[in-house]
Formats: structure tokens, C-alpha cells, sequence
């Protein structure tokens, strides 16, 4: 299966912060998206990697994504090296994305940073024909993503663009809320984290209405590109 866009996340549920609104809005257009998911999210504070696979399982079919994988790489251990790369090579050879969206360039949780970089660099590396891979016993075809682009997650960093995603933050935060336990849960007896607060839950609201402000919309999601962002003419920019 081809696909448009493929979404990387560290962590089940950092796409669905991240990025879901533009998901939801692509796959209404028609597009085929899918989601791939570097670790299990062992390490998070609350539930657990078995409980998060059902949760994200839940929040894919919610958005309506082609597909979703998880490679189950180590929570806050994995690395940005060859056979981390290697990985994400065959899975980005086995869809051939146009457009791969990853995590944020710099953030609070070490994981998003390393993710980002490590996701870029096999983008990259994915385009030189002479690194082999193969799935399901056959050689793969080499492939690179026109476009890598970085959603902006718990840093508030400047975007490069923003996608209007108004219409779309409903599927947003019901992929987000598909993750109960990572999330703000008054009945919960479970530990608290920096994004178990209500105010957090609500602020995936409060700054996609802010960048949707700046740009004249109701909501907006923001982020960043490893190259110049152009347009073939001026009627492209809203």
C-alpha cells in the first residue's frame, strides 16, 4: 500500500497531538495516511505499553488512517543509529510517503527531539539505493519523502506554516481522548504528570484557536521545515 503522508511519533498519542487535526482534514480529502509509532510509551507515568496499544488502536480507527505500526523501539533509550535507522528505512520503503510529518525539533521530553532527528535522517538515508533492505524476503525499492515536515508539540516554538485544520478539532480530541490514561482524569488515583492536568487537555484547544487566530481561521496547526516553504503563487497563501 502507498501512501501520502505517513505520521512518526515517538510515543502513541504524539501524533495525535501534534498533528491529528491535519490527518483528519487530509484524510477527508482523500488522502491514505498512516501512522507509525516508535516505541510503546513504556515509560509514561500512567497505564501501561498494553493498555497504550489498545488506546491507539482506538484513536487510528477515529482518524481513519490507512494503517498503524508500532516497531517497539525502547522508550527514552532508543538512539538515532544505524539499525534504529534501518528500521524506519523498510517501513518508509514499504509506503513510499510523499510527506512524512514527525516530531518537533526541540522539546521538553528528550524523546521528541531524538525521534525528530532520528525520522529525518532515515528520510534521507532512505534514498540512497546502494543501503539495501528488504521486507518480507524481497529487496525493497529505495525511496525519499518529498517533504519531512516537524509538528510543534510542548514548546510553544515558532512555526514555519500553518495548516487551518477548523471543521477538524473534533476528530482531534476524540483521537486524543481515545488516550484515557495518559490524560486528565478527575476520577483517576493514578500518579500525576505535567499532562494529566486539565489544564493541559485543554490547551491542545487553546493554542490550535491561537494559531488559527493569527491566520485569520478558527483553528490551526503549526510546524516546521528542514528546507525553505514555497508556493507557486501568491493566491496558495490564505
Amino acid at each position: 500500500m502507498k501512501l501520502d503522508i505517513l505520521a512518526i511519533g515517538a510515543h502513541p498519542d504524539d501524533v495525535e497531538l501534534g498533528c491529528s487535526g491535519t490527518l483528519a482534514k487530509e484524510i477527508s480529502l482523500g488522502k491514505k495516511v498512516g501512522i507509525l509509532d516508535l516505541t510503546r510509551g513504556e515509560l509514561g507515568t500512567r497505564g501501561s505499553a498494553e493498555i497504550r496499544d489498545a488506546e491507539a488502536a482506538a484513536a487510528a480507527k477515529i482518524l481513519g488512517v490507512s494503517v498503524r505500526e508500532n516497531l517497539a523501539f525502547q522508550d527514552g533509550f532508543f538512539v538515532n543509529d544505524k539499525a534504529h535507522q534501518l528500521k524506519i528505512i523498510e517501513i518508509i520503503r514499504k509506503y513510499q510517503p510523499e510527506i512524512v510529518l514527525c516530531n518537533a525539533i526541540d522539546d521538553r521530553h528528550i524523546d521528541h527531539p531524538k525521534g525528530s532527528k532520528l525520522t529525518s535522517d532515515a528520510c534521507f538515508l532512505s534514498g540512497l539505493r546502494k543501503i539495501v533492505t528488504e521486507h518480507n524476503g524481497e529487496v525493497q525499492q529505495e525511496w525519499r519523502p518529498k517533504k519531512v515536515y516537524h509538528y510543534i508539540q510542548w514548546k510553544n516554538l515558532e512555526p514555519d506554516f500553518v495548516v487551518d485544520v477548523t471543521g477538524f478539532m473534533d476528530v482531534k480530541l476524540k483521537a486524543v481522548k481515545a488516550y484515557g490514561s495518559q490524560f486528565y482524569d478527575p476520577n483517576s488515583s493514578e500518579p500525576e504528570s505535567p499532562i494529566t492536568s486539565k489544564n493541559f487537555l485543554d490547551s491542545v484547544v487553546y493554542r490550535a484557536n491561537d494559531l488559527g487566530r493569527m491566520i485569520g481561521v478558527e483553528s490551526a496547526e503549526g510546524y516546521n521545515s528542514e528546507r525553505y516553504v514555497a508556493v507557486e503563487k501568491l493566491d496558495d497563501l490564505i
